[in-house]
């Protein structure tokens, strides 16, 4: 602990601490919907996708596929319990212990239930910079709830989260598999009202465009490619 606490002051480490506090406990505590003696199994569904996985990687190295077959065990479950790991290190033929650290090291597992729909809202600079303030108002006001809670309807749980990846369609927010990008707070409240509606709102910018092209329009390559030859010596 003495070691790092000097990192953890650090303005890094400050957004290193936020970030991995949003993903649940590190630590297994015993509750009664988290605990050894909740059952959980593979359905024959899961099972024939955690086959596919497997087969993608060599005889006897089945723990390559630790991180997809929990992913697949998520879906199923919707979040990963003590007992989902536990089941995944069987049918994994692996030490419990490798799956806990697996699970509690990537973010992408969620360690504690989530709602029917996950809105992760990235809170990184460049959507900070775009206006992710008021999307994450903008959220918790229409669902009212505060950041990490769950709707009482079990529908829907808000969280901060570090970098999405689409830095240039900020603000935006993933929704369970799905990208909504180039936000604003009344997308929001349509995209909400969508989803309680039991509709899949269309993923992607909100604003216009088809993907990450500039908003203006091109800057750039805006003529017809010249032809062949074209800026070359006469000579040659």
């Amino acid at each position: 602990m003495v070691l790092i606490r000097p990192f953890l002051q650090s303005s890094l480490g400050i957004l290193s601490a936020r970030r991995f506090a949003g993903h649940g406990l590190q630590v297994h505590r015993d509750s009664p919907e988290n605990n050894a003696k909740t059952s959980f199994t593979f359905t024959e569904e899961s099972m024939k996708k955690i086959r596919a996985v497997i087969a993608n990687y060599p005889e006897g190295h089945k723990s390559a596929a630790a991180i997809p077959v929990l992913d697949i065990a998520q879906r199923q479950n919707g979040w990963v319990s003590i007992s989902v790991m536990n089941e995944t290190a069987r049918v994994l033929d692996m030490p419990r212990m490798r799956i806990y650290e697996v699970a509690t090291f990537y973010t992408m597992f969620n360690r504690t239930p989530v709602g029917k729909y996950f809105i992760q809202v990235c809170g990184t600079t460049p959507c900070m910079l775009r206006g992710a303030e008021s999307i994450i108002e903008a959220l918790l006001k229409k669902l009212n709830v505060k950041m990490d809670e769950t709707t009482p309807d079990g529908l829907f749980t808000v969280r901060e989260v570090e970098c999405l990846g689409a830095c240039v369609n900020a603000p935006m927010v993933q929704i369970n598999d799905d990208y909504y990008e180039d936000l604003t707070p009344d997308d929001i409240s349509v995209i909400i009202d969508d989803l309680k509606a039991g509709r899949r709102p269309l993923p992607g910018p909100r604003s216009g465009r088809l993907a990450s092209e500039p908003l203006g329009g091109p800057t750039s390559l805006s003529e017809p490619p010249k032809g062949p030859g074209f800026g070359l010596q006469a000579g040659l």
